[in-house]
């Protein structure tokens, strides 16, 4: 079925006229420049007057409780709009980073598609033109009222694609996400230990563990960038929030070349050589990591709150989540944000549908589906915590540390090379090839060599 929907001139200039006028109202924002005509059209948000069509979307949510809310949101929008198919291609978060730059450049480009935040990936395409601004719709159907300026800031360009974190809404998110200390509560009670309350405790728990002939810490980085979100809580728990938030969105202002981040690398790298880790963790993939503490062994598991419930699944009350901070009784200052936001290409046929498609699967509605399928909805998270559980605890962790703590953006967002350069220096550093310095320095090449050029 070939779409039948409005063409795509008047939307466009309706988000460019809007997309100039709210960045410019946003604070510490600099309007972008823009040849788009000022002109105003409205967007249609009826779906069922737009005739038969046919809307393409490509997401990364293939883990199980991932799986289940799209494939249940997907249905219910089907159901609710008949005259609509979706054409659902759901890929690993490795294989869509891969297809995604080659499929916007064609001729045949998705209409809808879940686009890493990061500036080598949405910071990219927006650069590119290759993803619509989607200002005109966010007023349509009040996304700044709905979503806290402290989510939307993970999906906001420029439309130059130079500046991270205010600007042009360019997608939304349906997750939180926080990176906490995932444990085995039978493993605790064995080594007779309590949960940790800060992050002392956790290193003398960790220790605890080594000692008694545990593993305390399991980690899969074959894939480069989970170690990531272990280095990422050690760095907060160290480093000035202010100073990692301008690190990781890749704006001027910050360095890598601290004490506080050589120290943290420093810590990296003495677990592993402790032998803290399990053997081989550039060796052992990610997801054998997780399902290794379901097997019971292991102590420790840090990683992100999307995992949460697979390891239920699999462990059941046995699991607990936690993430420390550097002094009991505040929150955490650790690695988190929202998940890959949708976003709409420049390329589809029907700008309409596909922002009425992301407005649909980010509603108060589709948070509680969220929730029942054992995600972390990004809004109104209190709402649907659970009574009891390891989702109680990653419900209860998230609102800590974004109302008490500081959740801090992803590192690899900062710059287009980014991703390759930390992941090739942690599996470095945890490979004894490089020490804390050499890491911290490949880190300010990369991020001062952006910031410095553009």
């Amino acid at each position: 079925m070939k779409p039948r929907g409005k063409t795509l001139t008047g939307a466009l200039a309706a988000a460019a006229a809007l997309a100039l006028t709210l960045s410019a109202c946003t604070p510490g924002s600099e309007a972008p420049t823009s040849s788009a005509p000022l002109t105003s059209a409205p967007v249609e948000t009826d779906v069922s007057k737009m005739g038969e069509q046919t809307l393409t979307v490509w997401d990364q949510e293939v883990r199980g409780g991932q799986n289940e809310q799209m494939t249940k949101l997907n249905a219910a929008f089907e159901d609710k709009y008949p005259n609509v198919t979706i054409e659902r291609n759901s890929q690993s978060f490795e294989d869509l980073g891969k297809t995604l730059r080659l499929a916007l450049s064609g001729n045949d480009a998705p209409d809808v598609v879940q686009a890493n935040n990061g500036r080598n990936t949405m910071g990219s395409f927006v650069k590119a033109g290759q993803l619509l601004p989607l200002d005109a719709w966010a007023q349509a159907y009040g996304w700044t009222e709905r979503f806290p300026a402290s989510v939307l800031k993970y999906s906001q360009y420029s439309t130059d694609g130079t500046t991270f974190g205010s600007g042009s809404v360019y997608g939304l998110p349906q997750v939180g996400e926080v990176v906490g200390v995932f444990y085995s509560k039978k493993k605790l009670q064995s080594l007779g230990l309590d949960v940790p309350s800060d992050w002392a405790g956790f290193e003398s728990a960790t220790a605890t563990a080594k000692d008694k002939g545990e593993t305390p810490l399991l980690l899969g980085n074959i894939e480069k960038w989970p170690a990531g979100h272990v280095f990422g809580p050690l760095q907060g728990a160290k480093a000035p929030a202010e100073d990692i938030e301008k690190l990781g969105f890749g704006n001027a202002g910050s360095t890598w070349n601290t004490p506080e981040n050589e120290a943290a690398a420093a810590e990296l790298a003495d677990w592993n050589a402790k032998g803290y880790f399990n053997e081989g963790v550039n060796g052992t993939e990610y997801d054998a990591a997780w399902q290794n503490l379901a097997k019971g062994e292991g102590v420790f598991l840090m990683g992100g709150s999307w995992m949460a419930a697979d390891l239920a699944d699999a462990m059941g009350e046995d699991v607990g989540f936690f993430a420390p901070p550097a002094t009991a009784g505040t929150g955490a200052h650790t690695t988190g944000g929202t998940g890959l936001p949708f976003t709409v290409t420049s390329k589809t046929e029907n700008p309409d549908l596909a922002a009425a498609y992301i407005d649909f699967i980010t509603n108060d509605e589709a948070m509680a589906v969220l929730a029942d399928t054992g995600n972390l909805p990004v809004i109104n998270t209190q709402k649907y915590a659970p009574a009891s559980g390891v989702l109680k605890d990653v419900y209860t962790e998230f609102e800590t540390v974004t109302t008490k703590g500081a959740l801090l953006p992803y590192l690899d967002y900062a710059t287009p090379s980014m991703g390759d350069t930390l992941g090739d220096s942690l599996q470095g550093l945890l490979a004894g090839k490089l020490d804390a310095k050499a890491f911290t320095d490949a880190m300010e090449a990369d991020y001062a060599g952006f910031t410095q050029g553009k």
